[in-house]
């Protein structure tokens, strides 16, 4: 059987010289999949995906990304291959406009960014009307849309959200996730962090259901929300 486009493999690691945070931990997605990640607080989700990304010491296990061993190279590096990866806080230059802000997400490029650009307004038509207003005056859900915005301007194959919907409100949730499903359907792989498990895994293709940095249950979205002891465990009923 061939990888999965991207792969963090039994990834065992922490920060630094901690403790394992992550035991055999493995969490894979596809081109044009939504694989998501869900789980308790403190289950070590956004750990799994930061281990992904190179942003932590994976002590044990490996990272593939299209068949090619990258467990030893920098986030930096990372983004070079096509990895493009938004945090949950501090992740727009608040300062900038809207537009400055998609500009800085091109940083690596020497092509022409106008076509990319011209893409992420399409996607978020409320940033083509403000690009030129300071993105740290935009409400959250704005600025979710411009951080994700700016990791598309790198072109990224992978695209790693942590915890996208965090402190929006459930009609802004709604939108950003057809958005992601709409960049899903353009042949990038979305790997996401959700604390809304249920309406996450609703528009996943895979779920990883993490319990202190292990896999407890691994499925399709369909067939977690179906697991009695998922539904019992993680999703209220």
């Amino acid at each position: 059987m061939a990888d999965p486009f991207l792969i963090g493999e039994a990834m065992t690691g922490g920060y630094g010289k901690g403790p394992d945070i992550l035991h055999e931990c493995t969490i894979a997605v596809d081109k044009g999949e939504i694989a998501v990640i869900v789980g308790p607080n403190g289950a070590g989700k956004s750990t799994a995906m930061k281990a992904v990304f190179g942003m932590l010491d994976v002590r044990s296990g490996a990272v593939r990304l299209d068949g090619r061993e990258i467990t030893a190279l920098s986030p930096q590096d990372r983004v070079a291959r096509g990895m493009g990866f938004v945090p949950q806080t501090s992740n727009i230059f608040g300062a900038m406009s809207v537009e400055e802000n998609l500009e800085m997400g091109a940083f690596i490029r020497r092509d022409d960014i106008r076509g990319t650009m011209e893409q992420v307004y399409d996607l978020f038509p409320i940033l083509r009307d403000k690009r030129h207003q300071a993105a740290g005056e935009l409400s959250g859900g704005q600025r979710q849309q411009v951080a994700v915005g700016r990791a598309l301007m790198t072109q990224p194959q992978v695209l790693m959200l942590d915890e996208p919907t965090a402190g929006v409100s459930p009609i802004v949730m709604d939108e950003l996730f057809d958005r992601i499903i709409e960049v899903a359907r353009t042949g990038i792989s979305i790997l996401m962090v959700e604390q809304n498990a249920r309406q996450a895994l609703e528009i996943a293709d895979k779920g990883y259901v993490l319990v202190q940095g292990r896999n407890a249950h691994t499925g399709s979205g369909k067939d977690l929300l179906a697991d009695p002891e998922v539904r019992r465990s993680f999703l209220g009923g």
